[in-house]
């Protein structure tokens, strides 16, 4: 019988086979995945050691090893940092921007060709989101983002999908109260959106007046991400980006087609309350009362 177990280490083969793990010349540019790793790292804006090691999840040994190798091959550039000289500043050299580039294209390649031969690549792409998201759970990203950015757009624009599939007669954006760009903008109000190494995976908006009282509005996690309770974290932060506002009651509404979201406000402490707009698709409401931000 194929057990769990046994499932787990065949894809870990896999993938050790498909990345080129045990290469000596990974996509036949003559240095192995780790080394090629870093100048990745580096040429996407990690510009100091200590975020390499991070972000790759490296010993110091052996990324020192590695950028040692590519400074070698001058692809990458160290340089004290102009406040402290005992931290290192990392930039890529003409030669590595090159080099850079040439993995870029080629990756990119290697992803078509992949996709190209799975007779449902989107079922594909959504396996990989699942899977990346529970290897580097732990690395979700929440940050402030203008609204009409390209990732708070595409957030959104799965959002809408989404409630369009689930409410019996669709969803229309033009319909329901939708906030303008600048009531979830600060000084009015904020837009959250959570990232899993650049890529957006969950959104929430808070949309306020100036006053004392503001709306959390379209709170959205990716499929993909669900379960590993990211919706919470969102809706703490938003919160504390209400209070950093000077909002003293946040309130939202939802609709009975979308139990998850009642089950979790209702979790979370939110209080029921009678109809607060005239918005179609509301049709339960809550509310929540926050603490004043302690002063330093």
């Amino acid at each position: 019988m194929i057990d769990d177990i046994a499932r787990f280490r065949r894809f870990a083969r896999a993938v050790t086979a498909e990345v080129g793990a045990l290469d000596h010349s990974f996509l036949g540019r003559g240095r192995p995945l780790g080394a090629a790793r870093v100048l990745n790292a580096v040429g996407q804006g990690r510009n100091e050691l200590a975020q390499v090691r991070d972000y790759l999840r490296l010993d110091s040994g052996l990324a020192s090893r590695l950028l040692r190798g590519l400074e070698d091959e001058d692809l990458v550039a160290v340089t004290p940092a102009a406040e402290d000289a005992r931290r290192r500043r990392l930039s890529l050299t003409p030669a590595g921007e090159r080099e850079f580039a040439a993995y870029e294209a080629l990756s990119d390649e290697r992803a078509r060709t992949l996709l190209a031969r799975f007779g449902d690549p989107q079922a594909l792409l959504a396996a990989f989101d699942l899977i990346a998201t529970a290897l580097i759970g732990d690395r979700i990203e929440v940050r402030q983002e203008d609204p009409r950015s390209e990732a708070a757009l595409w957030c959104l624009g799965r959002y809408y999908e989404e409630l369009d599939a689930s409410f019996p007669g669709g969803f229309a954006v033009e319909q329901s109260h939708d906030p303008a760009p600048q009531q979830m903008t600060p000084p009015l109000g904020a837009f959250l959106v959570a990232f899993s190494d650049g890529l957006p995976i969950g959104c929430v908006g808070v949309k306020g007046d100036g006053g004392e009282t503001a709306e959390i509005k379209r709170l959205w996690v990716a499929p993909a991400a669900r379960g590993a309770g990211l919706a919470g974290r969102l809706m703490t932060e938003a919160e504390a980006a209400a209070r950093a506002l000077s909002v003293v009651r946040l309130r939202l509404d939802t609709n009975r087609a979308l139990p998850g979201a009642v089950r979790l406000y209702r979790r979370l402490g939110w209080t029921e309350i009678d109809r607060f707009n005239d918005d179609p698709y509301a049709e339960v409401f809550f509310e929540r009362m926050l603490s004043p931000v302690s002063p330093p």
